[in-house]
């Protein structure tokens, strides 16, 4: 008699079956459960879409757009996006091979890693980084190779340690400044070192820059592929969520050479088969109208930006300040406690939801990543929790 097996256990790839699941959402998560909690822990703006780019996606439904668009996105946008890069950094990208619009920065990435690895190829990935960069080159069948950056160097990759990095299984560089989870941002000094790198072991750089116009003080943001001889090796990403408010729309693209980016539609194409009509449309007003929007949602940043770092140093939590993005990192292990002990403590005790830094990879060890795009008195009372947890310690 054949004795049947249960194979249920084996079903999954192996490959997913050992992807961690996001420390991100797992506070999430814990936190939806609760009452009373101040959640700094997930990285959406508090703002609600200005109200242009929500008419416009209205008046898109209203008049019946209601189908697929092109693989690539509707051409309107697209044009619309290449003349927005050409504005603000003077990037040339053709709007009719050189740009998909994706569901979200997420699939962007995603559509990258997929179309650039062939198994076992590795993408270096200065950490702490945004947590799914290593999950994705897995999924593609590559190797994530993780370089730390330290908090005395503000967070910002090291070259040398990046080109120690590199074999000769080295596909890509993956970098992402405005930085999440850290706020860093990179010099074009520090941007030129990685650019000869990628030159000298014939590398692809993919740069993932969805907080590029969420910056502070006379930081300017340097775009990759504006650099001298970039462009051919340059995969720049990025999107709608962050800057406009448009988290849900699940609006993002890819912009690089058409051979590339030839590649990215046509997994595009089987996957996904186009972004949303109505957000496409909505992205449209939002790259002619939604500038103005964008510098006072982060001048009301770079308010609450002060405030956070200011009263986590007060606490005694050494904070770098961030220069982009709107993350504050505070280094909670010198409290003695590791940041999974910090974070499950202070959200039990003082229902204050941040995420532990490790969730981002090495180099976050014993860090916190706290979100200040939440209301300015919401950030005060979690400070005030957060300065009773540690006494009480």
């Amino acid at each position: 008699m054949v004795t049947s097996v249960n194979r249920r256990d084996s079903y999954l790839a192996s490959k997913v079956a050992s992807l961690k699941p996001s420390g991100i959402r797992k506070f999430f998560d814990i936190a939806a459960t609760m009452k009373d909690v101040i959640s700094l822990g997930i990285g959406e703006p508090d703002f609600t879409t200005p109200d242009p780019i929500l008419a416009a996606g209205c008046r898109s439904l209203q008049r019946g757009e209601t189908h697929y668009s092109s693989n690539a996105g509707i051409f309107e946008l697209r044009e619309a996006l290449t003349k927005h890069l050409q504005g603000m950094y003077g990037v040339a990208y053709d709007p009719a091979s050189e740009v998909v619009i994706s569901v979200g920065g997420s699939e962007a990435l995603y559509l990258a890693a997929t179309a650039l690895l062939e198994p076992g190829e590795e993408v270096i990935i200065p950490t702490p980084c945004f947590v799914s960069y290593q999950a994705e080159v897995t999924l593609a069948g590559g190797v994530a190779v993780e370089v730390p950056s330290l908090m005395e160097d503000n967070f910002v990759l090291d070259p040398v340690k990046i080109e120690a990095a590199v074999t000769q299984r080295t596909k890509a560089i993956l970098i992402s400044y405005p930085c999440n989870p850290t706020g860093a941002v990179a010099e074009r000094e520090t941007l030129m070192e990685v650019l000869r790198i990628a030159e000298k072991h014939d590398l692809i750089v993919i740069s993932d820059e969805i907080y590029d116009q969420l910056v502070y003080g006379d930081h300017q943001h340097v775009c990759f592929s504006t650099l001298p001889g970039a462009w051919e090796r340059t995969l720049l990403l990025g999107g709608f969520s962050k800057d406009y408010a448009m988290t849900g729309w699940r609006i993002g693209f890819a912009a690089g050479p058409a051979d590339i980016i030839k590649g990215l539609t046509r997994i595009h194409q089987y996957t996904i088969m186009c972004a949303p009509t109505t957000a496409q449309a909505a992205a449209i007003t939002a790259l002619k109208e939604g500038r103005p929007y964008v510098e006072e949602m982060v001048a009301e940043y770079d308010r609450r930006r002060k405030l956070i770092v200011s009263g986590m140093n007060e606490i005694g939590l050494p904070t770098f300040e961030p220069k982009g993005a709107f993350y504050a990192f505070p280094k909670v292990s010198v409290t003695g406690l590791n940041d999974e002990e910090f974070a499950n403590r202070l959200l039990k005790e003082e229902s204050v939801a941040a995420v532990p830094g490790s969730a981002f990879g090495a180099g976050g060890e014993g860090f916190l990543r706290c979100s200040y795009a939440t209301a300015y008195d919401q950030i005060e009372e979690a400070l005030t929790r957060i300065n009773r947890f540690v006494k009480h310690l």
